[in-house]
């Protein structure tokens, strides 16, 4: 027995016209280890639009009932080859009632449960999500558990890895996101120092009201100051960075070093020893990565994803992680949402417009079912 519901789909065709639009879709009756969910919510996450929209022009985009069709420009529609034709389900995680199972013990076992989970389909009224990938919430609503792992395991990924580092400290750039939050409060819970860069004093000022205390703002005239001061105080030579275009790494970068040449006592031309690593793990900028020569040789940038991590992290740090944030969902892990849209508003421009600038706290939940 198949169920019918509304999904989303966008396809990108080879002459860079882009069509999102609301289709409607046949759900299969699940299998083995399969469940089908009944989605009540699924969040916007930047991770999300990077192929529900790219880079289109979406000013400009022909909008429609449940429907877009923008320009893709170059070089990203060429570089975005791979997908030409296809017309593909988005949305990475969501939350909702599981309404029929495959015949495994762990799906059976889920059955009429609230679960969160990451079908990579959840802009729609129902998924098809593997047993092993859901969460069940017990009484958490979809609306707290709809993202419950993107930012939550992704922010306690950047922990793991800075502790499986050896890192002393962690400085964060974006820091005031729903994800910066999350990390702020799981460093003061495992006392790792943390720094946080901002870059509006409004962010500073949520930052503090939940207890931050190396908080930078970059766009004050003393930034780098700043900046030195923190690193200084902490010991954060080892980063993350959410927006990868621009200057943010390299800033970051000259800082780190600025702050171990002023602790040498004798001078090398190389620069220091101090091991200097950032990660960058998005691309709210997408133009280039800026650096300069001025931060001598022991630096390291690297990319960042949370499915390679938890691949490689082992079954029994996942787990870890699994209930760690599962019993602080609504405390240590909770997201805040600016607005809830229907699948036909998530379409509409205004709110297009919006999310797709990824402003600290303007952040979107979609309920499929209204």
């Amino acid at each position: 027995m198949t169920t019918t519901g509304k999904q989303i789909f966008t396809t990108l065709e080879s002459d860079g016209t882009l069509t999102v639009e609301i289709g409607t879709s046949e759900f299969p009756e699940p299998k083995g280890n399969q469940v089908l969910v009944r989605m009540e919510a699924a969040p916007i996450n930047p991770s999300d639009l990077a192929l529900l929209l790219g880079p289109a022009d979406l000013e400009n985009a022909d909008y429609s009932d449940g429907k877009i069709v923008a320009k893709m420009p170059e070089p990203f529609n060429s570089g975005a080859k791979g997908r030409h034709g296809q017309r593909l389900p988005v949305g990475n995680e969501g939350a909702g009632e599981v309404i029929a199972t495959g015949d495994s013990d762990m799906a059976k076992a889920l059955m009429g449960k609230r679960v969160a989970c990451v079908p990579g389909t959840a802009y729609a009224e129902y998924a098809i999500a593997d047993a092993s990938m859901c969460l069940p919430l017990g009484d958490i609503s979809s609306k707290d558990g709809a993202s419950a792992f993107v930012n939550p395991m992704t922010a306690l990924g950047f922990v793991e890895t800075a502790k499986m580092e050896g890192a002393k400290a962690i400085l964060h750039t974006a820091a005031a996101s729903n994800l910066g939050q999350m990390l702020v409060r799981i460093c003061q819970e495992d006392g790792i120092p943390l720094v946080n860069i901002v870059r509006r004093q409004e962010q500073v000022d949520v930052l503090k009201g939940i207890g931050a205390e190396h908080i930078v703002n970059s766009s004050d005239d003393d930034f780098m100051k700043q900046l030195r001061t923190a690193i200084d105080e902490t010991d954060a030579f080892f980063g993350f960075d959410p927006i990868g275009g621009g200057k943010m790494v390299d800033h970051c970068f000259k800082a780190m070093e600025q702050v171990a040449v002023s602790k040498m006592t004798d001078y090398n031309r190389y620069g220091s020893n101090q091991q200097k690593k950032m990660y960058i793990y998005g691309r709210l900028d997408l133009g280039a990565t800026v650096l300069s020569p001025s931060y001598g040789f022991g630096w390291t940038l690297s990319g960042w994803l949370l499915t390679p991590f938890l691949q490689n992290a082992g079954m029994e740090t996942v787990m870890r992680m699994r209930k760690r944030v599962l019993d602080n969902l609504t405390t240590t892990f909770k997201s805040d949402y600016a607005k809830t849209v229907t699948l036909e508003g998530m379409l509409e421009k205004d709110a297009v417009l919006q999310y797709r600038q990824m402003r600290t706290g303007e952040k979107y939940l979609v309920t499929p079912h209204g």
